[in-house]
């Protein structure tokens, strides 16, 4: 798999849980959801900061790396 098809199966998923949260059960896992969003989105700044270190200008996201990591400490609640 490469970083597109990767990328489409991370928004496929935003999409099917965009979908599941208008359930009216969807809050009986939230916490989970919570902390499995705030998983994928370390991966994800792991991953910027990977395509950033190849890059030829480096940091050129780096204000993105630090908003999900800080998205993602919220909802894990660190």
């Amino acid at each position: 798999m490469n970083e597109l098809e990767a990328s489409l199966i991370v928004r496929a998923g935003a999409e099917l849980l965009k979908a599941a949260s208008s359930d009216p059960r969807s809050d009986e896992g939230y916490q989970i959801v919570r902390a499995n969003l705030a998983a994928a989105l370390d991966s994800m700044a792991d991953a910027l900061q990977n395509f950033e270190g190849a890059a030829p200008a480096p940091n050129r996201s780096k204000g993105w790396l630090e908003d999900l990591r800080r998205v993602a400490d919220d909802l894990a609640g660190r």
